[in-house]
């Protein structure tokens, strides 16, 4: 099917068709062959028009179940609707700084398809998923109750891992001293122009007497700041922590007996970013960064590549995105670091995304702030740094990687709504007592074995329209609970993807064995999770592929991406900043990382260079880049 304008509430207007809702009686399919078949809907009733995949037609049970019947005027009402849909859609301004732009219903908002325009689909899943929206503040976002609930559930997965470690979580001051940016020369350089600044600690209204001070049109005095209040020193507002932390750690480390000290902390940060996509970058963002103080140069360095493989493990295993592990070129470490590992995931789109960074920083701020510790000998010694960290970025990563042309789709771990559950109204009180009773029965066991389980009991809202809202939440299973299953002893049990199947499951409710549904149900989302994850790794197979030379990259460039997932290049190199600088201008690909195991002498030997011809002192991957 190509098309459908689907019931989903009552009393709004029919978004994007050019129908009223009170015109607005039918719900239109419109088939490959361009035939419509329409089917009467409640006068009042709210369409959404949304782009589904190929599916077999559904029978009159499945309608019936959907709450949708099967009769009414045929060419009058495919004639309204058809001339709505063909309509250019209604320009989405809301969304384009990352959201909805107020709180309506998630099936307000068509998703474009991703073939026809990548970046708006990645808008319309955000939105239409209830993730997030633009706040008043430009480059800010609101994160919604959903997705702050998906960070929640991931932050927890890091940070047991990160305590199962050792490491101790710990919060510093958001505001740092505008000096101690100045202590460490490539960090303040890398740093330097994204950096907001506060320059007083206090506002007062604009005296009446100055022009600028005249009340506003509605009436309002202007606040600004107070001469009086300037502070002796600029505070900026952390883009990140080292600075500060480093400073503290000089109070906090004398002797060898104090080491390592690895801290972590979560918190927000801001980087004044002109153009920003949600959760990929934005002016502010949450995030861990993790820093540690080591007595040795190898024990840090190895410290600082164990945390990119935890990132590595925590994508793959949690959010079922497999990713590269490596290490950044000199022109792409971050500021200040000596190495910087990282790990790299490739989007359906062709498009490589660094998904979490660790760095060895050596001695640089161990000097800048003179940590020192008496070592066993006595003698005072510089300590040896790294610092790690992974942001809500990953959360762009999950939904570009899994989400489709209907919406959001979330892994089962990291899904605050594992598993919801649609009753299907009874039209005896005995069939409805006898549903209740399975719900009870199914949720109480649900939630004994774990699983985050929620019951959609609202009363005035359509079995369909539940179907459709939750879907585009990216639940992972829906359970049906309908009279007429209940008399079989079954429910119904439907993959929000179809990797494993796109038909419905009866799960059988006869066996009085307690835990025997959660069992079933909890085998599902396994599947699910692991179905997510292959089909993900297959992804970065593909689209990973070796070149000999840049011109054969960069013709490839110009075909490859979401057409066929490719994006990712293999090639030999000879480490040279000027012609990164060269490729990165002319096809806007950029070295993502050298893959940790693939430098091996036996790979590299006898190599030249993809570009130069010097002997490859790397195999490196090349990739356009978020």
């Amino acid at each position: 099917m190509r098309t459908v304008a689907f019931v989903a509430g009552v009393g709004a207007s029919v978004r994007g068709s050019g129908c009223s809702a009170a015109t607005a009686r039918a719900v239109v399919v419109q088939r490959r062959d361009g035939a419509i078949l329409p089917t009467t809907a409640r006068r009042g009733a709210r369409i959404s028009v949304v782009r589904m995949c190929a599916a077999a037609p559904r029978t009159a049970a499945e309608l019936e179940r959907e709450g949708v019947s099967d009769g009414g005027s045929t060419k009058s009402a495919a004639k309204k609707l058809k001339d709505g849909i063909t309509q250019k859609q209604k320009k989405r301004d809301e969304i384009k700084g990352g959201g909805s732009s107020g709180g309506g219903a998630a099936t307000e908002l068509a998703i474009t398809a991703q073939t026809e325009d990548y970046s708006q689909w990645y808008l319309d899943v955000i939105a239409s998923a209830e993730l997030a929206e633009q706040s008043p503040v430009k480059g800010c976002a609101v994160i919604r109750p959903h997705g702050y609930a998906i960070w929640e559930l991931l932050q927890r997965e890091i940070d047991d891992r990160l305590k199962a470690r050792g490491v101790q979580n710990a919060y510093f001051p958001l505001l740092i001293p505008q000096s101690f940016l100045s202590k460490e020369a490539e960090h303040v350089d890398g740093f330097a122009k994204e950096c907001a600044v506060v320059t007083h600690h206090r506002l007062r209204v604009a005296p009446e007497s100055s022009d600028q001070g005249r009340a506003s049109a509605k009436g309002a005095p202007r606040m600004e700041p107070d001469p009086d209040a300037e502070l002796d020193e600029p505070l900026i507002i952390r883009p990140t922590s080292e600075t500060i932390i480093w400073y503290m750690f000089g109070r906090w480390i004398q002797s060898h007996r104090d080491l390592p000290l690895v801290i972590n902390q979560w918190a927000n940060v801001m980087r004044w970013e002109m153009r920003t996509r949600p959760f990929l970058r934005s002016a502010e963002f949450l995030w861990q960064e993790g820093h540690t103080a080591h007595s040795s140069e190898a024990e840090a360095r190895e410290y600082a590549r164990a945390m990119a493989s935890v990132y590595a493990e925590v994508c793959e295993s949690v959010l079922a995105v497999p990713t590269v592990l490596g290490e950044k070129s000199p022109s792409e470490r971050f500021a200040g670091a000596e190495n910087t590992f990282c790990i790299e995931a490739l989007m359906p789109n062709g498009w490589a995304l660094q998904a979490g960074t660790a760095h060895f920083l050596g001695q640089n701020f161990a000097k800048a702030f003179d940590v020192t510790y008496t070592g066993e000998s006595g003698a005072r010694e510089l300590v040896w740094a790294t610092s790690w960290g992974v942001s809500t970025r990953l959360l762009g990563a999950l939904i570009m990687t899994h989400s489709d042309d209907t919406g959001l789709v979330l892994p089962p771990s990291v899904a605050p709504v594992q598993v919801v559950i649609v009753p299907i109204a009874a039209k005896s009180a005995d069939a409805k007592a006898a549903v209740g009773q399975v719900i009870d029965r199914v949720v109480a066991e649900l939630r004994a074995a774990g699983v985050r389980v929620k019951v959609d009991d609202r009363e005035k809202v359509r079995p369909g329209a539940k179907f459709f809202e939750w879907e585009r939440k990216g639940v992972p299973l829906r359970l049906e609970v309908g009279p007429r299953d209940v008399a079989r002893n079954v429910i119904l049990a439907k993959h929000r993807v179809g990797l494993l199947t796109d038909d419905k499951i009866e799960l059988d409710i006869a066996s009085e064995q307690s835990g025997s549904i959660a069992s079933t149900v909890r085998r599902e989302l396994d599947a699910l999770q692991k179905a997510l994850l292959s089909a993900a790794q297959t992804r970065l197979q593909v689209g990973t592929v070796p070149v000999s030379s840049y011109e054969d990259m960069k013709a490839r460039m110009e075909c490859d991406g979401l057409a066929n997932g490719v994006g990712m290049y293999e090639a030999a190199w000879c480490c040279d900043a000027e012609n990164e600088r060269k490729i990165k201008e002319d096809s806007k690909a950029t070295i993502r990382c050298y893959p940790i195991d693939k430098q091996t002498p036996a790979l590299l030997a006898d190599r030249t260079c993809f570009y130069s011809g010097r002997p490859a002192t790397h195999i490196a991957l090349f990739a356009r880049a978020y």
